[in-house]
């Protein structure tokens, strides 16, 4: 049986998944197979060796030391795209938003109470300060089209707009996924200086932080709009709010508040609901949930932040599983040791992902513990299983 700790509040959608015959799941586990985390920080949290994998309800895993636990063997999942359209909707709601001013206009609205008979026409003589372009006609360039960029620059067609799209690492299957009237473009400029809605969808990483900066503002057609509900350490703050004074930009709409922004004139914040719905937290859970499964089971791996996807069939026989350094010669130590125990090898896979690789070996008999041993002690192994 298989025991799975849970990190933060989960809703119990795993069950049909993640069954009492074979797994113990709970929030007070000890030398769990398995984590499922939220949004728990897990940077200073002791793990124990027995440690197999940790499934992220999420797309984003900065809350999670990603490389270390690579290095020991743990392979990180996240969902990519269970929460695509829950982004996806208040991203528009965001777009919406950033043409009139319509939350300074409920505001306002609010301080008429008690005024009587005379709100209809104080109502008609105010309503002009919040006054505001339409989005139908207008340039929406979206920089990322991945899964939630990728709908919402189809909605953004569906709504009337032009709509650009840069992403030069984009996927065959997210580029099939594009309706035709989205126009590439390659050169992130263009794009800038011919939108008037900038919507950014790239995940943070050490080279994306603070990326949108002064250069891109300068870039930037006159009055745009931003909208950023990717992550906030991705937009420069100190260029965003040059570009805000100087009305290069015209509204910055963000799902990652911050005291910096918190309050400032044409910023609106939202405190962060872009996967808050319960179809959206259902639909993490359910994909995690099968992603831990399937390695646990099988050794398969499918949307792994650490170690390459490696899809694998259920195990038929005994299947041997190596997780190790991506060097020269690693897979020729492993079937090494197995030739001097005698085992034949009836299949192989080898994947590889920058600096980590997976083997993948079924085979026509049982390993004895003692050529465990050995492959676990080879240098630049981290983890070896034996299926089956």
């Amino acid at each position: 049986m298989f025991k799975i700790q849970t990190l933060n509040s989960i809703q119990p959608v795993w069950q049909s998944i993640l069954t009492e015959d074979a797994y113990q799941v709970g929030s007070d586990i000890d030398n769990m197979d398995g984590i499922i985390v939220r949004s728990a920080d897990m940077h200073e949290l002791a793990v124990p060796e027995s440690l197999l994998c940790v499934g992220r309800a999420g797309a984003g895993v900065n809350n999670i030391p990603v490389e270390e636990y690579a290095k020991k063997g743990i392979v990180v999942f996240n969902t990519p795209g269970a929460n695509a359209n829950a982004v996806k909707e208040l991203v528009i709601l965001g777009l919406l938003l950033s043409g009139r001013d319509v939350i300074s206009g409920i505001r306002w609205a609010d301080t008429l109470q008690g005024k009587g008979a005379e709100v209809p026409k104080l109502v008609e003589k105010g309503k002009s300060q919040f006054v505001g372009p339409e989005i139908q006609g207008k340039t929406l360039g979206v920089i990322g089209l991945g899964g939630i960029g990728g709908l919402v620059a189809n909605t953004a067609v569906s709504l009337g707009m032009d709509v650009l799209g840069y992403d030069p690492f984009i996927s065959v299957d997210n580029a099939w996924r594009l309706k035709r009237e989205i126009k590439r473009v390659t050169d992130i400029d263009v794009l800038l200086s011919q939108s008037d809605f900038v919507s950014i969808h790239v995940p943070l990483t050490k080279d994306t932080k603070e990326s949108f900066g002064a250069k891109q503002f300068a870039s930037l057609k006159q009055g745009a709009v931003i909208l950023n509900f990717s992550r906030g350490e991705i937009v420069d703050n100190t260029s965003l709010l040059q570009a805000l004074a100087e009305n290069k930009v015209r509204r910055y709409i963000t799902d990652f508040p911050n005291d910096t922004l918190i309050g400032k004139e044409n910023v609106v914040c939202i405190p962060h609901l872009g996967a808050s719905t319960p179809e959206s937290e259902n639909n993490c859970v359910t994909m995690v949930a099968n992603e831990l499964d399937a390695y646990l089971q099988s050794g398969s791996i499918q949307n792994s932040v650490n170690y390459p996807d490696c899809p694998l069939p259920p195990v038929s026989g005994k299947r041997l599983t190596v997780l190790h350094a991506n060097i020269p010669n690693m897979v020729g130590q492993v079937t090494s040791e197995l030739a001097k125990a005698s085992i034949n090898i009836a299949s192989m896979v080898n994947k590889s992902r920058g600096l980590f690789a997976y083997t993948v070996l079924d085979l026509d008999q049982d390993v004895p513990s003692s050529t465990l041993d050995t492959l676990n002690a080879l240098p630049d192994v981290y983890r070896v299983r034996l299926l089956g």
